[in-house]
């Protein structure tokens, strides 16, 4: 089983698909943590964000070991991926890695902002997480501060309310959700919360393709 989780409530997302593989006995994939690698490969050089050749040369070159370095996660980065992600052939480059991931056995959940539209658009169970972007600011700046990271809330807002539109109106997989996803507002739900939601959806889902 495919499961795709979308939407633009990233703080929190990842946990939250972390927790519905494990609860399944899947694998999870962080999508966005591909792309912040890119990004930050690209800072890391001093290179521009916008250099299409040298992007793509970092995606080609990525090495999944290094996806658990904790600097991918600082909202610089964070900035820096939703450029890098802008781009075409960046995409392109990235695409066979996920769904290769999504296709091994046992099954997967993959999170990000074109899942279930664009790598996985067959996934047997396609989730977009949505929440209020001002509780989606106000988690993002506690969990930077609990990383002892400086965090302003309101340019923190600034960023999400700028990333979504950028995101949204992208030319190239903008972030929507697909036809057939549930929606899931986790707005007011924590992150028991939401995994009970989503492993509902799952459920829901299941039971409904077993009367078939």
């Amino acid at each position: 089983m495919i499961i795709a989780i979308d939407g633009p409530a990233a703080s929190g997302k990842g946990t939250l698909g972390k927790r519905l593989a494990h609860h399944y006995g899947y694998r999870h994939l962080d999508t966005g943590v591909i792309y912040r690698a890119v990004a930050y490969a690209l800072m890391s050089e001093g290179a521009d964000l916008k250099d299409e050749a040298r992007a793509v040369a970092a995606a080609l070159e990525l090495d999944p070991e290094k996806f658990g370095n904790p600097v991918l996660k600082t909202q610089k980065v964070g900035e820096a991926a939703s450029v890098v992600s802008a781009i075409a052939r960046v995409r392109e480059a990235l695409v066979n890695f996920q769904r290769q991931f999504a296709a091994d056995p046992p099954g997967a959940v993959l999170d990000g902002r074109d899942i279930g539209t664009v790598i996985c658009p067959h996934a047997d169970v396609k989730i977009f997480v949505v929440a209020d972007p001002r509780v989606r600011a106000r988690r993002r700046t506690l969990e930077a501060r609990a990383r002892g990271e400086e965090a302003d809330e309101a340019a923190v807002l600034a960023d999400i309310l700028s990333r979504d539109e950028r995101d949204q109106n992208r030319p190239i997989a903008p972030l929507k959700p697909a036809p057939d996803a549930y929606l899931l507002d986790n707005s007011n739900l924590d992150i028991e919360g939401g995994v009970r939601a989503a492993i509902d959806i799952v459920e829901a889902v299941r039971a409904g393709r077993q009367r078939v």
